[in-house]
Formats: C-alpha cells, sequence, structure tokens
C-alpha cells in the first residue's frame, strides 16, 4: 500500500455498516481517507459498527438501501468519491433460500442502481464491487477455481452474485471501457475475524454457543472452505483499487483474493482448533434434511500475486488466534475501535504502508 495514496482521498462505501464494511471503514480512516458511508441499519446487535465505532470517523453516514435508486445516485454524487467500495449485499446462503426475491432485488438490482450511479459521477476514477468465492459454478473441484471459470450457482445467493458479477461486466463493456471510471470486482473467501455477528455463520455461531455455556450445533462437519482473516481480501482490494486509480482499464476486471492452501480446511479442522484454544467449548454433528451448499471450494489467486503483489500475510492459526483474541478483549469492556485500530494496525500490509 501506498502511505500517500489514501490520505484525504474520497471513498465511498457501501454497505458500511456490515461486518466487512466496518472493517474497511476504519482502515481507510486509518489511511487517513474521507469516508462516506452508505448502507441500511446494522444488520444485528451487537454489530461491529457500533462497537468499533465507526461513525466517529465518518465525513457522512447515510441510512439507505442500495434497492433505493434515487437515494444512491444523490448520495454518491454529493459524496464525489475518487474510489468507490460496493460491499452492500445480502450475503447469507441460507436466507437465501428463506426470502429469494429480496436475495436478486439488493444484490443484482442494487449493483444495477450502484453502476448507474457511478455513470453519473464525474469524480469517480475507480469502483470495486465486492463480491464472492461462490460465484462460481461450483464443480467440487479439488484445485482453485480462476478469474476466467464459468460462473453460476446452485442457491439463489451465489446465483444472485454471479449476476453481479456478469452485471458489471456487461456495465463495464458498455459504458467505461472508452473511458472513465476502471471497474472491479472481487472475489474472497469466507472471511473470519473479530465482530461478525450474523446468523448461520460458523464462527458467530461458535461463539454465541461459547458465550451461551452450550454446544455448537453444527451441519456439514466435513465441508471445505477457504478461510481468511477479513484484513486479507479487504488488503486486496485496497491493492487493487490503487492500481484501477493509478493504471486505469489494465487491471478493470474480476480478482479472487483467497488464502493459501494451509487456510483451505473443513469445518471440523476450525471447531476443533478453536475448542482446544478455549476451555468450555464443544459442538456436535446435527443430522437431517439441509438445503443444498457446496461441499469443497477454493479459490487461485496466483493472479492477484502476480499482477499486484498481493498475498495473504496471516496463516489461518494467526486469524483464528486474532478472532479469538478480539472477543476476549470485547468481552473484557476494552476500547474495540482501538482493538481494531491495533489489529489493522499489526497487518503486516498497513505496516509496510
Amino acid at each position: 500500500m501506498n502511505p500517500q495514496f489514501w490520505r484525504g482521498r474520497p471513498v465511498f462505501v457501501t454497505g458500511h455498516t456490515g461486518f466487512k464494511g466496518s472493517w474497511l471503514s476504519l482502515w481507510l480512516q486509518s489511511e487517513g481517507a474521507v469516508v462516506h458511508g452508505y448502507s441500511t441499519a446494522p444488520p444485528t446487535d451487537p454489530n461491529l459498527f457500533t462497537v468499533g465505532r465507526v461513525a466517529e470517523g465518518l465525513a457522512t453516514h447515510t441510512v439507505a438501501d442500495v434497492r433505493d435508486a434515487a437515494a444512491l445516485k444523490a448520495a454518491m454524487c454529493a459524496a464525489a468519491p475518487d474510489v468507490v467500495f460496493h460491499l452492500a449485499a445480502q450475503s447469507l446462503v441460507r436466507h437465501s433460500y428463506a426470502d429469494p426475491v429480496e436475495t436478486y432485488a439488493v444484490n443484482v438490482l442494487g449493483t444495477v442502481n450502484l453502476l448507474e450511479a457511478a455513470r453519473a459521477c464525474a469524480s469517480l476514477k475507480a469502483l470495486v464491487n465486492v463480491t464472492t468465492d461462490k460465484c462460481y459454478e461450483n464443480k467440487e473441484w479439488v484445485w482453485g477455481y480462476r478469474e476466467h471459470e464459468a460462473l453460476g450457482g446452485h442457491d439463489p445467493y451465489s446465483s444472485s452474485k454471479a449476476c453481479s458479477e456478469l452485471v458489471t461486466a456487461a456495465y463495464r463493456a458498455s459504458f467505461f471501457e472508452a473511458g472513465g471510471a476502471a471497474i472491479a470486482t472481487a472475489r474472497a473467501g469466507n472471511v473470519i475475524g473479530g465482530g461478525d455477528w450474523a446468523e448461520d455463520r460458523l464462527i458467530p455461531d461458535f461463539f454465541r454457543a461459547l458465550d451461551q455455556r452450550r454446544t455448537v450445533d453444527v451441519r456439514r462437519p466435513d465441508a471445505t472452505r477457504p478461510w481468511q482473516h477479513v484484513l486479507e481480501p479487504l488488503s486486496g482490494y485496497l491493492a487493487l483499487s490503487e492500481q484501477l486509480v493509478t493504471q486505469g482499464q489494465p487491471f478493470a476486471s474480476a480478482w479472487n483474493f483467497g488464502p493459501a492452501d494451509e487456510g483451505v480446511r473443513s469445518v471440523r479442522w476450525i471447531l476443533d482448533h478453536l475448542s482446544a484454544r478455549l476451555p468450555g467449548a464443544g459442538w456436535r454433528h446435527v443430522g437431517g434434511p439441509q438445503v443444498h451448499e457446496a461441499n469443497v471450494l477454493k479459490l487461485d489467486s496466483s493472479r492477484a500475486g502476480r499482477e499486484l503483489r498481493w498475498a495473504p500475510r496471516w496463516s489461518l492459526a494467526q486469524a483464528l488466534e486474532k478472532t479469538v483474541e478480539w472477543h476476549l478483549a470485547w468481552h473484557r469492556g476494552d476500547d474495540m475501535r482501538a482493538v481494531c485500530l491495533a489489529q489493522i494496525g499489526a497487518h503486516p500490509s498497513a505496516a509496510a504502508a
């Protein structure tokens, strides 16, 4: 990261009240960026946005929905950003089965609204649409998917994110390639870290059970995922956006930001590692019919390593330890904004800046 790049630079972040959006907003604030947030209210109680006092460092904080095209356009144009990060989404696989209409409306039409707003924003130089590793047509391969692999999605969430990728590619080809902002998409694996209280996610479910002195129920202990600390892909988004601003269209495409091979582990491995670290923790396998979820998923991030010089800096064991440290600090009543900023400062990509 260029230590001077973000200082004073106006940035517009959708979904800034969510888990990943809150961490990104805090990181941008620590680099001196002028951060404008646009999002619905925090999705859980408690939530990282509140306990991390993210609002204290925002230039503007707009509570609105990406499905509201007029409000989104007005907020973005008023912010006059150089860079936009689009993280607002319905991000839960199982919820997408319960409400597929909402999932497609937020994740697909929300992307259309964002890109329409971007077309009207004369100041804009770069836009990163954050999607997911689940946007690929999953063939249960044991090797990682590369950026040119076929898109797809069995469930509404995965499908909606594949659609978001296609919408972005179409807008880029139709409206931005001839000039103007450089538009990219970013696909990351399962992120972990302090401050995630979402439903139906492994780490939040584990800590909820631990706090309530009960055993966590697990649907698929042998499912394999690419686990990484939330700061890893965020460092990739920041590195990518710098290149989009300075180099432009050669970097305007899709990018993977996944962990090293050692970070691709089963749910069972994660739970056993955490249970060994925290006395009183435990888990059990709960059978019965379940909605479809991928069993094996892995990303090939060699392009980001080659062209962005990006690589994950923390091992999975370190990522889990940082998550545990954060959770214990929250229980102690520590200043969680300070804890977050300290963890950001300790990340090697930030230290290198």
